[in-house]
């Protein structure tokens, strides 16, 4: 009976994995349970000691001594505990009796899942006990069972569960595969604690790399953030605290074998290895690699920044629909924003024009500015009439008087194509009126030696009879409007009787005045 007991609760601890005092325990528990089924002991206060060497059990009838007894029942004075015990004092618990060990069968029964649930509690006191305080570390599991929703690992004793937001994406699980998590929290339920792992977390790319590379381990390394999406790549920035150590260097290892089993471990995720720096504008150029950075503008209060790459490395700074560009940002803190550097100098020349247009804008114009500006508009004005006068003279004989200058009069076409000016005009060009010459010309007439018409060709200045100005009488034609050299020359042939006509004659009015060269 002796080894029996001794036996079977030496294995009921080891199949427990518990102590063998946590099962005597429960087991003194159970048999409290099955002993108070009994009607004589159902009101009263059951004691249950087992004898782990012998395998007796003592069951006894106590009370707790009290100063004044509310239930006779399960209390009594400290004078009526003196019949039972030497010494008592309040609160005390003192037998009085002991129960024959007459058990019956649903007594057993009853002790039996007492004994199983006091066990199952233990166990679960015991887990949680042991897990407590170890959020983010690192334990190797088996998968048990997956379900739809999270898959069931095995963690040492325990039970723990994947749900379907800390899975890898590019993961399959299967019974009886093992791979490392991390422990993110560990909670109470009615069921026992509850454990929950990820594969997903970055928490897990820190963790292998202290376990991978010593010194993150003794701290002569830090890892300052991380950026990861599982499965497809991560980002790690690391700095040296030690003088003399290469931080990239000690986490990529020799010839890559670091770094190479974190990425076994992780079922092939890509994994960048950048140098931190205090300078951000440094940190995103190593940030953004294997791009090349140009340049990078940063703008400190909006927490933006503008990186110019190289247009052929454009798509590589992005990554595959914005990979590195995301995870770049996640890792610095900072919004970052790509472009090209022919994009950056269309936008520099943009930027540029509207400064400059900005700045004249808002400059102030000063009076004096207004009076220069004034004083030049009127110069000009000035020299172009100037140069009109000019024109209209050297374009008039030079004796010829001064003409009026009547608005009313009508201007000479300019709309005349070449065509029309080059036929020849077969009608007779009107005579000029005594009364109209005398309208045009101020000062007395001049004789026929000072004119010099232009452009003649044929008749000389001493062909020229004395009485050319009495034109109505010489043409015998009506009065004309003399304007031009030309429309004098026409007249002194028509008074000399040559009988020539000019070409492109007729209304001289309509005729367009030599360009001057």
């Amino acid at each position: 009976m002796k080894s029996d007991f001794i036996v079977a609760l030496t294995q009921l601890a080891a199949e427990r994995n518990l102590p063998r005092e946590i099962v005597l325990s429960a087991i003194e528990d159970a048999l409290v349970s099955a002993f108070k089924r009994d009607k004589v002991a159902a009101a009263k206060d059951i004691s249950v000691k087992l004898d782990p060497g012998s395998g007796d059990v003592v069951v006894s009838i106590v009370k707790t001594v009290v100063e004044e007894v509310t239930d006779p029942e399960v209390e009594m004075t400290v004078a009526e505990a003196k019949e039972f015990a030497s010494s008592p004092s309040v609160g005390d618990i003192v037998p009085i009796s002991t129960l024959p060990n007459s058990a019956g069968r649903i007594a057993a029964q009853t002790a039996k899942q007492v004994v199983i649930q006091r066990l199952r509690e233990a166990e679960r006191e015991l887990v949680f006990s042991e897990y407590a305080g170890k959020e983010g570390e690192v334990y190797n599991v088996t998968v048990q069972r997956v379900e739809p929703k999270q898959v069931v690992v095995e963690l040492g004793r325990a039970e723990a569960v994947l749900p379907v937001s800390e899975q890898s994406q590019y993961e399959r699980y299967r019974v009886g595969q093992r791979f490392k998590v991390i422990l993110l929290k560990i909670g109470q339920s009615n069921r026992g604690p509850e454990l929950v792992v990820s594969r997903a977390d970055q928490g897990l790319v820190k963790r292998l790399f202290e376990m991978e590379v010593p010194e993150i381990y003794n701290g002569a390394v830090e890892i300052i953030s991380i950026a990861r999406e599982a499965g497809s790549r991560s980002k790690v920035s690391v700095v040296a605290k030690q003088e003399g150590v290469d931080a990239v260097g000690s986490c990529v290892g020799l010839r890559g074998i670091r770094i190479q089993n974190i990425v076994n471990e992780l079922h092939g995720e890509k994994i960048d290895v950048v140098e931190w720096s205090e300078d951000s504008a440094r940190f995103i150029k190593n940030g953004l690699s294997p791009a090349v950075v140009t340049r990078v503008d940063l703008n400190p209060e909006e927490g933006t920044a503008v990186a110019v790459v190289p247009e052929r490395q454009l798509s590589l700074a992005i990554g595959k629909e914005g990979q590195n560009a995301r995870l770049a940002a996640r890792m610095t803190g900072l919004k970052i924003d790509i472009i090209s550097d022919v994009e950056a100098e269309a936008l520099d020349v943009e930027r540029t024009d509207t400064v400059t247009a900005d700045t004249t804008a808002e400059e102030p114009i000063s009076q004096e500015d207004d009076v220069a500006e004034a004083e030049i508009a009127d110069i000009d004005e000035a020299e172009i009439k100037e140069h009109e006068i000019v024109a209209e003279v050297d374009e008039t004989p030079a004796s010829e008087p001064e003409a009026s200058t009547d608005e009313s009069e009508p201007e000479a076409s300019t709309d005349e194509s070449e065509e029309e000016q080059n036929e020849e005009q077969e009608e007779d060009s009107p005579a000029i009126d005594e009364q109209i010459l005398e309208e045009l010309f101020i000062e007395d007439k001049p004789t026929p030696d000072e004119i010099v018409p232009v452009g003649a060709d044929s008749t000389s200045l001493a062909d020229l009879p004395d009485d050319i100005w009495n034109i109505s009488r010489q043409a015998g034609t009506e009065p004309g409007v003399i304007r031009f050299a030309e429309d004098i020359e026409e007249v002194a042939r028509r008074s000399a009787g040559t009988g020539r006509r000019k070409r492109g004659g007729g209304n001289n009015r309509n005729r367009r005045p030599p360009r001057r060269r």
